[in-house]
């Protein structure tokens, strides 16, 4: 990285594989160098997939309550009043045609299953309301709660995210076989991590809408921003920012798109960059 010019008066992270270790802890230097760009000006804040109800054990790791774009750009939140500001649903009808469209194209390979996350209006709304899932569904994160509904009803209401699973896929394996079969006029389809895990939004919602929403709302030019991913779903983010960067341990397809690559989540990559100016 070439020596910087202004600081970024924005910065936005990824969550998972990014500002946290495998550990899922915040290195030191990366919670300093944050401190130190809230007090020189600079806003701060979380872009992840995961939903809002997933982040205060990060935020926990931080002296700051930032307005956070959750579920790859569907939701943008206030963790300090808990309060969400804006959100972008699946409707039934559209979640309907999805699920038939990956039912068509995973034919002979073992069939989906379908879960989905709503938003609701807070972070400590009852769990088993706000991600349900169909019977057939693996769910990995056994510790958060859930609600287990037939496939029909898991569909059923307006949903920040739906997600697809395959047992026996990868993530990537997952996305090449269903893109071809799905209009981006209909729905987002991406992927945050390598089990066969698909994340689909409705069109044109990705991190870049959450983040280029905070931008408009603190009066930040999208020049001023800079961001961290390192997963497909943070591809759209790190295009539209002034400054994208990946991390070490980004998949290609990410570097690829970044203006630069620094250190991996475990080396504190984050802070190597914004140690230049904070």
């Amino acid at each position: 990285m070439e020596t910087p010019g202004p600081a970024p008066k924005l910065v936005a992270s990824d969550v998972d594989g990014t500002i946290i270790t495998s550990q899922e802890r915040i290195l030191p230097q990366v919670r300093d160098v944050i401190v130190r760009a809230v007090q020189a000006g600079t806003e701060v804040a979380l872009a992840t997939g995961r939903p809002h109800r997933w982040i205060f054990p990060v935020l926990d790791q931080l002296p700051i309550r930032p307005v956070c774009v959750t579920a790859n750009g569907a939701v943008v939140y206030d963790s300090a009043n808990d309060q969400v500001i804006a959100s972008h649903t699946l409707a039934p009808d559209t979640m309907t045609e999805v699920l038939d469209l990956a039912k068509e194209a995973f034919h002979g390979v073992g069939g989906v299953a379908v879960a989905c996350e709503r938003v609701g209006r807070s972070a400590f709304d009852p769990e088993e309301e706000m991600f349900v899932v169909a019977p057939d569904f693996l769910n990995t994160w056994e510790e958060q709660g859930f609600g287990v509904l037939p496939e029909y009803e898991v569909i059923s209401e307006p949903a920040v995210k739906m997600l697809l699973r395959h047992e026996g896929l990868s993530a990537p394996e997952m996305f090449d076989i269903l893109a071809p079969f799905l209009d981006p006029d209909v729905a987002h389809v991406t992927f945050s991590m390598n089990e066969g895990l698909l994340e689909v939004a409705a069109p044109g919602v990705t991190k870049a809408l959450g983040v280029s929403t905070l931008a408009t709302m603190h009066g930040i030019d999208q020049s001023e921003v800079i961001a961290f991913g390192d997963m497909p779903n943070d591809i759209e983010m790190l295009a539209w920012a002034g400054i994208g960067v990946a991390m070490g341990n980004a998949r290609d397809s990410v570097k690829d798109v970044a203006d630069f690559v620094t250190g991996t989540n475990n080396e504190g990559g984050i802070a190597q960059v914004l140690e230049r100016w904070f």
